[in-house]
């Protein structure tokens, strides 16, 4: 603990002020310390507290809010004096609070000056929040940190701040989104690095994780409405229901509501006769948790997530925008006087509320193809069909049983009044408060009709998408890879273990005993690697994978074969490619003695020098703070490339994280990681015979010959382990040795692109980068069918590898090519 306090000595202070205000106002009344330490138009304007905007950071308002700010200040300003000192800590924090809260108020003076409702409804309250003081050193503490951290502090921040504004819409939302602001200028000014505003792209990984904790944000963000008290969001009513003034019962609804005579208090009288219930509440929540279920989908790259995030989405813009009489069509034209000028901000309020779900959907569908994990055509249509028959005999139920119930209904319901209303009950309450009702429940039958048709629609609807997001990939069945893991266990190629990787469809023959993972890109059925079986199922097998393909009318390529599969291939007619050629080294022989590891020798020096060691670890066996820093080395990689990161057969952090695979580590005596590598097990007779390299990333500024050190050690460990016959550094795409090479068109192709793809990814500098271990090269080839169907092969090929590329990217790349 003191350690801590030492070395945070700004944040340890702050939460103990916080502490010790909540004791202060404990004892002489909360109030009293509010008017005298609070900010806000009253506070500052009318009375001159010129000293609110910073004092007003040091109280919180509830006691889950106390408990958060000292969380955060432990955390969060924690982290911001550990990346830019405590000087520039104590700086930020000041700036950012007072420049939130200043500049906030005058935007309130002037709305107050222009008559504008908002500056109206809000300059009697008090602002008390550390958080305004928090997020913007938190913005500005983004500046120092790495590229990583520094796009998910940004992001999150930001994403936070504007919802609570827009559904809690206080005064301290907006200062606190100044203070985001301000701490976002102060950062780039006080940060020693220049500002950089060229977009970097971030690994598909990171935009997944991105993407799910925006839509997470904005589906938890309502309820800040009913935890601030604030009344200007868009879920207002709920937070209606949970005050003291629910009336005691529906039928003291002013009469005139039910013909259509809307006045202020009608609609909210109406408001509060809609959301009298659990039902109407759990109307209201469902739709935002099934946002939730969709944000974790997203997460783990399900392209059914994207899909559900993108309609419930639209479905929340375009029901508002017709219940808010924005469509000029089907809308409600009494909704809105344009013409009066005290409509003006209601009107953008509104607005801002349906862009933020449409501006949503588009930023998910625009990265869509970042989510390449399908699911089965029988699940996603298992789910359609239970939302539609849950819609349709739902609906049915409610005008069927509603008419029966007729006389539970003040006044009593018509057969068309219940087909008119239907719809409505499918509706989150928020957004009807402005629409007239028909008829209102009396009996209790009548009450539960009305209030639960609808969440239990929407309890359809979430159920069906969990089974559908916990469905297995395309063609898969529930037990594929349980099933994989034993034939891998048997035996495979160098190769065989990307078989396991997220995205492969797996196709088992008709006995059961040979698998082939694949993917089929734009009709052409490509596979990871070899079939994983016994020697003498292969050509059986092979023949069968072809004869499945062809029935679905798919192109069959093997991709990654080794020399020893030519001759069934060759007995077929097939043609065969070479695409790139394995380096494979010798544990048993492993020596680095002589001239030609000299480079080798100087990397393990300059390690022990540097107090540099290797470290053979797993994923989940890592302390947190090193799987942090391996994050950020791989995204600082991702945005030094102009193209997006490469997938197929390329792993990235996803892969990292199998129980299976190994890490070997390049870590410092303070246990920063400056290297890592990745090593996927080769197994035969349930013993790992081979390791074969996969993920390969360095911090920028490490040591010289780090990767060097780090295979280095690899070879020097499996040495040591009698059962391992061979470590494959893996092949380098479309890169092959001189020996290798041969005089086809398509061949030369191949080389034309390597040559062109050489800046960006670098494979040839890969190549001549193994070439330093003195590695045995095995060729590898791919095997198709028809050469008329090349060009189809390698327009699937650059897909299957560049799955997120986009249209300005490829745009890019052609330019390059000239």
């Amino acid at each position: 603990m003191s350690a801590f306090v030492t070395r945070h000595p700004l944040s340890s202070v702050y939460a103990a002020l916080l502490i010790m205000a909540a004791v202060v106002g404990d004892i002489i009344g909360f109030r009293p310390l509010r008017e005298a330490l609070g900010t806000g138009y009253e506070g500052m304007v009318e009375r001159g507290h010129w000293w609110s905007p910073i004092t007003s950071v040091f109280l919180a308002d509830q006691t889950y809010e106390l408990i958060l700010a000292i969380a955060a200040s432990l955390v969060v300003v924690a982290y911001a004096e550990r990346v830019m000192g405590t000087a520039r800590t104590a700086l930020a924090f000041v700036v950012t609070a007072v420049t939130g809260a200043g500049v906030g108020i005058l935007i309130q003076v002037a709305g107050l000056a222009s008559g504008e409702s908002w500056s109206r409804g809000v300059s009697e309250l008090w602002a008390i929040d550390p958080f305004t003081a928090i997020f913007g050193t938190a913005m500005t503490a983004s500046s120092f940190a790495g590229a990583l951290w520094r796009r998910r502090i940004r992001v999150l921040t930001v994403s936070a701040t504007l919802v609570l504004l827009l559904y809690s819409g206080q005064p301290s939302d907006l200062y606190r989104l100044i203070a985001v602001a301000a701490g976002l200028g102060l950062g780039m000014l006080l940060s020693p690095k220049r500002p950089d505003f060229t977009w970097r792209r971030s690994s598909d990984h990171e935009t997944r994780a991105l993407l799910a904790a925006g839509v997470g944000v904005l589906a938890v963000g309502p309820v800040a409405t009913v935890l601030s008290g604030g009344r200007f969001g868009i879920l207002a009513p709920l937070g209606l229901l949970l005050s003291r003034d629910v009336p005691s019962s529906q039928g003291d609804v002013d009469v005139q509501c039910l013909v259509g005579d809307i006045t202020r208090q009608c609609v909210h009288e109406l408001t509060l006769a809609r959301i009298d219930g659990i039902g109407p509440v759990l109307l209201s929540l469902l739709p935002l948790v099934l946002l939730v279920v969709a944000a974790f989908g997203l997460a783990r790259g399900r392209r059914f997530a994207a899909l559900l995030a993108i309609v419930v989405n639209l479905g929340m813009a375009a029901i508002g925008a017709f219940y808010y009489g924005l469509l000029p069509i089907l809308g409600q034209p009494y909704r809105w006087q344009w013409h009066q000028s005290h409509y003006w901000e209601y009107s953008i309020t509104i607005i801002v509320s349906i862009l933020v779900p449409l501006g949503t959907s588009v930023g998910i569908a625009l990265n869509l193809r970042r989510f390449p994990i399908h699911t089965r055509p029988g699940r996603t249509r298992r789910f359609l069909l239970t939302v539609g028959g849950a819609l349709v005999g739902l609906t049915a139920l409610y005008v069927g049983l509603g008419w029966l119930l007729r006389d539970g209904f003040r006044p009593t319901a018509t057969l068309l009044d219940l087909l008119a209303d239907a719809p409505e009950r499918f509706i989150p309450v928020g957004f009807l408060r402005l629409e007239p009702v028909a008829f209102l429940p009396t009996g209790p039958a009548a009450t539960v009709l009305y209030q639960w048709v609808g969440p239990l629609f929407w309890l359809a609807v979430i159920v069906g998408a969990i089974t559908s997001m916990r469905g297995l990939p395309v063609r898969g069945r529930r037990d594929d890879a349980a099933r994989l893991r034993d034939l891998l266990s048997a035996g495979g190629g160098s190769l065989a273990f990307m078989s396991t990787w997220e995205g492969n469809s797996l196709w088992f023959d008709t006995a059961g005993t040979t698998v082939i993972a694949y993917r089929v890109v734009g009709g052409v059925a490509i596979t990871t690697t070899e079939p994983i079986g016994p020697e003498r199922d292969a050509a059986r097998s092979v023949a069968e994978f072809a004869r499945m393909c062809d029935d679905h009318g798919w192109i069959p390529v093997f991709y990654s074969l080794h020399e020893a599969w030519r001759p069934i291939f060759e007995r077929m007619g097939w043609q065969l490619m070479g695409i790139a050629e394995e380096t494979v080294l010798r544990p048993r022989t492993w020596k680095t003695t002589g001239k030609k590891w000299q480079d080798i020798r100087s990397s393990i020096n300059r390690a022990e020098r540097a107090g540099v060691r290797a470290v053979w670890t797993t994923w989940r066996a890592l302390p947190i703070a090193q799987s942090l820093q391996i994050s950020e080395i791989s995204e600082q990689w991702v945005q030094e490339k102009g193209l997006p990161e490469l997938g197929f057969t390329l792993g990235g952090l996803d892969e990292l994280r199998d129980p299976a695979v190994r890490l070997m580590l390049a870590v410092d005596e303070a246990e920063r990681v400056h290297a890592v590598t990745s090593w996927m097990p080769c197994y035969r007779d349930g013993v790992i015979v081979g390791w074969t390299l996969d993920f390969m990333r360095r911090q920028p500024e490490s040591m010289n010959g780090v990767m060097e050190f780090l295979i280095a050690e690899t070879a020097e460990a499996m040495k040591a382990t009698p059962a391992i016959e061979f470590l494959s550094l893996s092949a380098a795409p479309l890169a092959r040795s001189e020996s290798g090479h041969s005089g086809s068109v398509a061949a030369r192709l191949l080389d034309v692109i390597g040559r062109r793809l050489e800046p960006v990814y670098g494979f040839r500098s890969l190549l001549a980068f193994k070439r330093k271990f003195q590695p045995e090269f095995q060729p590898l080839v791919m095997a198709y069918p028809d050469p008329v169907a090349l060009p189809a092969i390698g327009v699937a090929l650059a897909r299957a590898y560049l799955p997120s590329l986009s249209l300005r990217e490829a745009l890019s790349f052609a330019r390059s090519l000239n």
